[in-house]
C-alpha cells in the first residue's frame, strides 16, 4: 500500500497508494516538484470522446478493462481455517451452529427499509453548504472517474482545495455509466490524496455495505489506514476477505479480533499469516502490536523501523493507532498529504501536530478556528517545546493583548520567521481574526498588505473591505480587495488595471488581470488588448480550457471544479499559469461559484 506520485508528463495515474506489502513506489521529494505541466494526459490534444457502454446495475461487479485502479494490497493465498470453536462445551458433546454468511449478516445489521441506493451519494446536502445533486449534469461518469484517478494532489489554490472537498461530500447523483460505490470510491480517494482522510472516511461510511465493491473496499482499508481508525475496518472484514483475498484484509482478521476480545483466535491468525508469508517484517510486526494492543492482550512488541526504507500507508496507519513513532526520516519519503492526516489525528498530541497543521492548513484542511484551536491546546500541554509555548504566547498577543501597534509587530513576526512559503502563508490564515480586530488607519499603511492577506486567507472578506478607502491605488492590499470585493462594483477599467502594473511584478500584474477579467470585473471592451499588453494568451485554446468552458456552458459546477483541479495540481503557485487562472476563475463565476472565484483570484495575489 505503498504512497506514490507518478509523472502527470509521463501520462501515468495520479494513483496515492502501491500495493501495501509487496513493495512499490512511494511519493519522494524529488517526484513532489512542479511537473512540466499541469495538465493531464489527453488534454494537450482533443481526444474522442469514450464509445457508450451499458451501465452497470447498483453494487454491480466493477467494468472490466482498467475502470478500477490497480489493487493497493496484492491478492496472496486465503488463510487456513484455524479451528478454534466458540461453543461452551466440548466439541464432541455440541457442534458448534454453522457460521452466518455475509448475506444473512447483512440482513440483520441493515433491514430493507433503511438501506441507502448509490443512484446518489454523499454526507452533506444543500441546506448544509453542499452542491445541488444534479451538479455533474449530463457528465460522462467514466470521464469523471478518469480525471479523478489522474489529479495529483494537494492542489495549488487553499481555495480550490476547499471548494473541492465540499464538492466531494456533497449528495451528488451517480453520473451514468459507473456504479455508485465505485464512483463514491473515486471520490472518497481523492479527498485521501488531499489530505481529507476524515471526510473520505465519511464518504466510504455513506454506501451501505451490501452496495460495496472491491473498489470501494480498497479505498476503505485506505481511509481506516489515513485516519489510525483500524476499528472502522471490523465491520467490513468480514465482508472485504473473501472478497479481495488482500494481505491486509487478511491481517484485520486478527487485529478486529484482538479488539473485539479473541486475543486467542488474533493470535492464531497472527501465527497463521507468519507461517503462509503473507506479512513479514514491520509490517506484520505492527498487525502484532495492534493485537497486543487489544482487549486481554499479551504480546509485547518493539517496532525498530531498521526494514524500512519508505513510509507505507499501513506504517502510518498502524503506528498512529498503536502510539508508535514514525522517524522523521521515514516521513520525508512520502507525500505532503500525510502531513494532512497527522494535522487531523486524535492520536497524536496537540503538540505534536503543529507543524503539520500549519502546512494542513495552507492546503485549505484546517481552518483558521482549528489551526488557532490547535495552537492554543498546545499552549497548554506540559510537553510543548519553549519555542512553541513563545509562539502560542505571541499569537494571544496577537489577538488580544496591548497597541495596535503592539500587535501588528507581533503578527510581523509570526509571518515572517517562516522560511517555507506555505507556512508563511499558514502564519496569515493563524493571525486571520486577530487582523479584523485592527482598525484601518494611516498609520497603520505598511502592513496593510498582510493584514488584509490575513484576513481574506480564512474569507473574511467584509472585514478586509473597510481597509478600501485606506490603502494606496496600485498596493497589494488594494489590489486583492478589488479581486475579493463582495459586491462587485463597478467593472474595472484599463487604467485600473495599468496602474497595478506600475508598482507590482510583471507576474503579480498578469495574475491581477486573469482573476479580474476572470470574475468579469473589467469592461469586456478592452480585455482582448490588455490580454495583448500583458501577455496572457487567454485566447489560446486546448482540450483543457475547451472542457472546462463546455462544463461552464453546460452549468456543471462539480465538473467544474474537478477540471479546474486538474489546471492546479501542484503544490507551487508559482507552477500556476496566468491562463489557467483565468479560465478557472472564469469557469467558477459561470457556474454561480463566484465567491470561490473571488478568493482564489485573491490568494493568488497574496502567494505570488
Amino acid at each position: 500500500m505503498k504512497i506514490s506520485r507518478t509523472s502527470v508528463a509521463a501520462g501515468a495515474l495520479a494513483v496515492l497508494l502501491a500495493p501495501m506489502l509487496l513493495g512499490g513506489g512511494v511519493l519522494s521529494a524529488q517526484d513532489r516538484d512542479a511537473p512540466e505541466s499541469l495538465l493531464p494526459p489527453g488534454f494537450d490534444d482533443p481526444a474522442p470522446p469514450p464509445a457508450p457502454a451499458p451501465t452497470p446495475a447498483p453494487g454491480a461487479a466493477p467494468r472490466p478493462g482498467g475502470a478500477v485502479p490497480p489493487p493497493m494490497v496484492q491478492p496472496l493465498p486465503a488463510l487456513p481455517a484455524d479451528g478454534a470453536g466458540n461453543a461452551a462445551l466440548p466439541m464432541a458433546e455440541v457442534e458448534p451452529p454453522a457460521p452466518l454468511t455475509a448475506a444473512e449478516l447483512l440482513q440483520y445489521e441493515l433491514p430493507v427499509y433503511a438501506r441507502r441506493s448509490t443512484a446518489q451519494v454523499g454526507r452533506i446536502g444543500m441546506a448544509s453548504g453542499g452542491l445541488a445533486p444534479d451538479s455533474f449534469g449530463d457528465a460522462d461518469g467514466v470521464y469523471l472517474e478518469a480525471l479523478m484517478r489522474r489529479m495529483e494532489a494537494p492542489v495549488a489554490s487553499r481555495w480550490l482545495s476547499i471548494a473541492l472537498r465540499r464538492m466531494l461530500l456533497s449528495q451528488l447523483d451517480t453520473p451514468a455509466r459507473v456504479n455508485g460505490a465505485d464512483f463514491a470510491a473515486e471520490r472518497a480517494w481523492l479527498l485521501i490524496r488531499m489530505g481529507e482522510a476524515m471526510a473520505a472516511r465519511s464518504v466510504v461510511q455513506g454506501v451501505d455495505r451490501q452496495n460495496f465493491t472491491p473498489k470501494l473496499y480498497q479505498v476503505a482499508m485506505q481511509a481506516a489506514l489515513a485516519t489510525g481508525d483500524l476499528a472502522s475496518l471490523c465491520p467490513l472484514e468480514p465482508f472485504a476477505r473473501p472478497t479481495t483475498n488482500e494481505a491486509g484484509w487478511q491481517l484485520a482478521e486478527a487485529m478486529c479480533a484482538a479488539l473485539e476480545g479473541e486475543p486467542r483466535r488474533a493470535g492464531q491468525v497472527i501465527d497463521t499469516a507468519r507461517r503462509a508469508r503473507i506479512a513479514s517484517g514491520t509490517n506484520l510486526l505492527l498487525a502484532e502490536k495492534v493485537v497486543g494492543t487489544g482487549a486481554q492482550g499479551r504480546r509485547a512488541v518493539t517496532i525498530e523501523w531498521d526494514d524500512v526504507q519508505q513510509l507505507t500507508a499501513w506504517h502510518y496507519g498502524l503506528a498512529t493507532a498503536t502510539g508508535v513513532t514514525i522517524p522523521d526520516e521515514l516521513l520525508q519519503t512520502v507525500g505532503p498529504q500525510v502531513r494532512s492526516w497527522q494535522a487531523l489525528s486524535p492520536a497524536l498530541a496537540p503538540q505534536q501536530r503543529l507543524r503539520a497543521g500549519e502546512l494542513a492548513a495552507s492546503w485549505g484542511v484546517l481552518s483558521n478556528a482549528a489551526l488557532v484551536d490547535l495552537w492554543g491546546t498546545a499552549e497548554a500541554s506540559d510537553e510543548v517545546s519553549s519555542a512553541d509555548a513563545g509562539l502560542a504566547s505571541d499569537l494571544r498577543t496577537a489577538y488580544t493583548a496591548g497597541t495596535a501597534s503592539e500587535r501588528i509587530a507581533v503578527m510581523r513576526r509570526l509571518w515572517t520567521e517562516p522560511t517555507d512559503a506555505r507556512v508563511r502563508y499558514a502564519r496569515h490564515i493563524l493571525t486571520a481574526r486577530a487582523a479584523t480586530r485592527i482598525v484601518p488607519s494611516a498609520d497603520q499603511i505598511d502592513a496593510a498588505d498582510s493584514l488584509v492577506a490575513s484576513m481574506l486567507s480564512a474569507g473574511l472578506d467584509m472585514p478586509a473591505s473597510r481597509w478600501r478607502n485606506v490603502v494606496p491605488q496600485g498596493s497589494d492590499a488594494w489590489a486583492m480587495l478589488l479581486l475579493a470585493d463582495p459586491n462587485g462594483r463597478a467593472p474595472a477599467t484599463a487604467a485600473t488595471v495599468s496602474a497595478y502594473r506600475e508598482t507590482a511584478s510583471a507576474r503579480k500584474a498578469q495574475l491581477f488581470f486573469a482573476g479580474m477579467a476572470g470574475t468579469g470585473r473589467i469592461n469586456a471592451d478592452v480585455v482582448e488588448g490588455l490580454a495583448q499588453t500583458l501577455a496572457v494568451r487567454i485566447g489560446d485554446q486546448n482540450a483543457w480550457t475547451r472542457a472546462i468552458g463546455q462544463a461552464a456552458q453546460q452549468r456543471q459546477p462539480a465538473t467544474v471544479l474537478v477540471l479546474a483541479g486538474l489546471g492546479m495540481q501542484t503544490t507551487d503557485w508559482s507552477a500556476v499559469s496566468p491562463v489557467a487562472l483565468f479560465h478557472i476563475t472564469a469557469a467558477l463565476t459561470a457556474v454561480g461559484l463566484e465567491g470561490e472565484a473571488r478568493m482564489i483570484a485573491a490568494e493568488a495575489i497574496a502567494r505570488a
